[in-house]
């Protein structure tokens, strides 16, 4: 889950390296670290524990005009606790190779042992510095990108790396496996890097790397071979995010802004893919024939984290409007467990970055056993993007925050589409999913419509200082308090949790007293009653309430202490809805705690490690 950088070519590197670590920040920030290569004045390495400000203190002192190569790394520790040490870059015991990884080295400790043996001295706890000391034992005699393969060959893991060294000073080498990487190509020069936000400020030409490709980048030119050193020829592709969407704008946070994003980026993810007229989706990224539609038997979501969740919604609205079994899978689990597959059964994976270690290794199980894969993802060019049989983006620009908002509500639109084509070819009529279509076109104004009503500020400056929560829902409003409760734990590290709210009384009710917030998803629907119902056994025990209600419900306040309101929508559209005022109450809380909302403690953005 690092983020790593590197450049050649004719601008300064370290500003090249600087702003690519700002951009790629949010991937870890435990700790960061650069490595210059210039032929006359040698290596130059720098690192710092903390963000990259507390590098730039430093850098900035240092004349660097000179240095035209180099590496970088924003940190998410795994092996090894983050300070200066175990920072990266890297360095050999001559002090002549740097080298720079995000991913993990799993038989490092045999390696170490081995290379300690024949008098290599290491000084980190981390599993990376064993890369650097093995390329050199190699690169004694060899050139350094034979010596970089000839290390990795060794090597039982995932990483992507960038490595320079002050006997071949004109270069850079790099090589992904598991772990994305992806080059740029501007006028100045090339730039290597874990995702495509270090690279946008200077180009919108690049390459994505898949596993075993090597790059070979020099001053005026480039070249990727196998991992046999035979040359590729790759496509270039031209990036269509605008560099706005990297940026704060006149928002606090980049959370923020993407909460309010959401009023558009639900529209984008269903722009041009919906037929009024037919009451259909037209969803052509699925790359499945109409004979394997009509033989799907079962659907297997599989996900981490907030997709999880995603994936839970759209178990209840598949089986619900297209009467097709669905399972919902956790990515860590789902190859461990030896899952059952079978004929007519579609795999969806989702993953925002499209490079999910635990997904993408599901994938990679269920498509060896001959099941079509199918992914929803955000990252055109990202490596389950590549590697499923078709697949859905869901448009919603880059997601800078850690704690993803307006990804979440995307997929969960590209899923309502998903369950409408599905569901047609069934029982669905076509006046059904007209009236589906023509209420999902209204959502984006009601979205803003929530943004726009201030209640949920209020509530947070009451709630802000409480240790526990509660987050309860009926239907598919469970896996929307099941997001909540995430959300306000990853942000402003108070213990939350989310349950059916029939499953309450099955043990959690214990922990009700005084000082509870319980937070209801109580829509007028069919199951209000009920919900109503479990309200009355938290009051019961004096508990909390606070009720995300339907706009116009009066009643709601006989139960609730507190009520935030949300616009009346469908019940296959709510979710959309719903989550919205539980992501700013996050948001809010978090902020008056004086939390780092955008670099939460311990998370990263994209997890590339398993």
């Amino acid at each position: 889950m690092c983020g790593i950088i590197g450049y050649i070519g004719s601008e300064t590197a370290c500003k090249v390296l600087a702003n690519g670590l700002r951009r790629l920040e949010y991937r870890g920030y435990d700790s960061v670290g650069i490595a210059l290569m210039d032929k006359e004045e040698g290596l130059f390495v720098r690192k710092r524990q903390g963000k990259l400000i507390e590098l730039e203190s430093v850098v900035n002192k240092e004349n660097l005009a000179a240095y035209h190569i180099g590496i970088g790394h924003t940190r998410w520790a795994t092996h090894g606790e983050p300070n200066e040490i175990n920072a990266h870059p890297h360095t050999d015991c001559a002090l002549e190779i740097a080298l720079v990884h995000n991913g993990i080295v799993e038989n490092y400790a045999v390696l170490k042992e081995a290379l300690k043996s024949a008098g290599h001295v290491f000084v980190s706890d981390t599993d990376t510095e064993v890369l650097v000391h093995m390329i050199e034992h190699y690169h004694k005699e060899l050139p350094l990108i034979n010596s970089v393969i000839e290390a990795l060959e060794r090597v039982e893991g995932t990483y992507a790396i960038a490595v320079v060294s002050a006997k071949e000073p004109n270069k850079i080498v790099a090589v992904r496996k598991g772990s994305p990487l992806v080059l740029g190509i501007s006028e100045h020069g090339t730039i290597i890097a874990s995702d495509t936000n270090a690279i946008m400020e200077y180009t919108r030409k690049v390459v994505y790397l898949n596993d075993g490709e090597v790059i070979e980048a020099k001053n005026d030119s480039f070249n990727i071979y196998d991992i046999d050193l035979n040359h590729i020829g790759k496509k270039v592709e031209a990036i269509d995010w605008d560099i706005a969407a990297i940026e704060k704008g006149d928002f606090e946070h980049y959370m923020l802004k993407e909460i309010f994003e959401q009023q558009s980026t639900v529209q984008d993810s269903f722009r041009g893919r919906i037929i009024p007229e037919l009451g259909n989706a037209r969803l052509d990224g699925l790359a499945l024939t109409d004979e394997e539609i009509s033989n799907i038997q079962r659907i297997i979501f599989i996900a981490c984290g907030t997709s999880w969740h995603a994936g839970l919604i759209g178990e209840y609205l598949i089986e619900e409007y297209a009467r097709i079994p669905v399972e919902v899978e956790y990515a860590s689990e789902f190859r461990y467990r030896k899952p059952v597959l079978c004929k007519g059964d579609l795999v969806i994976v989702i993953s925002q970055s499209g490079e999910t270690a635990d997904t993408l290794a599901a994938l990679r199980e269920a498509k060896a056993r001959g099941i079509k894969i199918m992914g929803i993802t955000n990252v055109v060019g990202s490596t389950i993007a590549r590697e499923s049989d078709g697949g859905l983006y869901i448009h919603a620009g880059s997601e800078i925050g850690v704690a993803s908002t307006k990804a979440f509500t995307s997929q969960l639109t590209v899923i309502v589409l998903l369950t409408i084509f599905l569901a047609r070819r069934r029982e669905m009529t076509p006046q059904e999913g007209s009236a589906i279509i023509s209420e999902l076109e209204s959502i984006p104004g009601k979205i803003k419509t929530i943004l726009d009503d201030e209640t949920v500020i209020e509530i947070a400056k009451i709630f802000k200082d409480s240790k526990n929560f509660i987050y309860l829902g009926r239907g598919a409003q469970f896996p929307i308090a099941l997001e909540g409760a995430l959300k306000l734990k990853e942000i402003s590290y108070i213990h939350a949790e989310g349950y059916p709210a029939a499953e309450m009384k099955h043990g959690p009710i214990a922990l009700i007293d005084e000082n509870m917030p319980v937070v209801f998803i109580a829509l007028k629907d069919d199951i209000y009653k009920k919900v109503i119902n479990n309200m009355q056994e938290v009051r019961a025990r004096k508990g909390k309430i606070i009720a995300i209600a339907t706009e116009g419900d009066t009643e709601i306040y006989d139960h609730a202490d507190y009520v935030i309101y949300v616009p009346a929508t469908l019940s296959i559209l709510s979710p959309l809805l719903t989550v919205v005022p539980l992501q700013l109450l996050a948001y809010h809380v978090a902020v008056m705690k004086g939390c780092d909302v955008d670099r939460p403690r311990n998370l990263a953005k994209s997890v590339t490690v398993e």
